[in-house]
């Protein structure tokens, strides 16, 4: 805790606006250190929103592949070679929409386990910063406590 000179009317004023001015450098400092997390929260949700559009392509890849499907049946009923020529072109397919689904949810679970991270890092600095403020308001209380007990003698 910080100590003041005493002087002939209280504590040393330009002592105390030093300190007050370490305290606002501080805080603002603090304040700056939460926006910028905030901006990193609004880019997790962004990477959010690029999950859920990933999600729908793959979607998308399921409808195309049952498409196809449907396709490769017709193709059968006109001839033996088309038929074996659309078995092979379904599997390749297939496979390629299998992997490309694979990896695609492999990383958006990889990032959602990185946002969670982040989110729970934010969460114990928001805990820690609010400590911290509450510490330094309960000191500058305490001083003007100190302050009105020394008015009063």
């Amino acid at each position: 805790m910080e100590r003041f000179s005493r002087v002939i009317r209280g504590y040393d004023p330009e002592e105390v606006n030093k300190f007050l001015d370490k305290v606002i450098a501080q805080v603002e400092g603090m304040v700056e250190e939460i926006k910028a997390k905030d901006e990193q929260l609004k880019a997790y949700k962004n990477m959010e929103a690029e999950y859920s559009a990933l999600k729908q392509s793959k979607e998308q890849y399921v409808r195309m592949e049952e498409t196809l499907k449907r396709t490769i049946m017709m193709a059968e009923r006109t001839t033996e070679q088309v038929k074996l020529n659309a078995y092979q072109e379904r599997d390749v397919i297939v496979n390629d929409a299998k992997k490309n689904a694979n990896r695609i949810i492999n990383e958006a679970l990889m990032r959602s386990e990185s946002i969670q991270r982040e989110a729970d890092s934010l969460r114990r600095n928001v805990i820690v910063f609010k400590k911290r403020l509450r510490d330094i308001i309960e000191t500058q209380l305490e001083v003007v406590d100190d302050i009105e007990k020394i008015e009063l003698e």
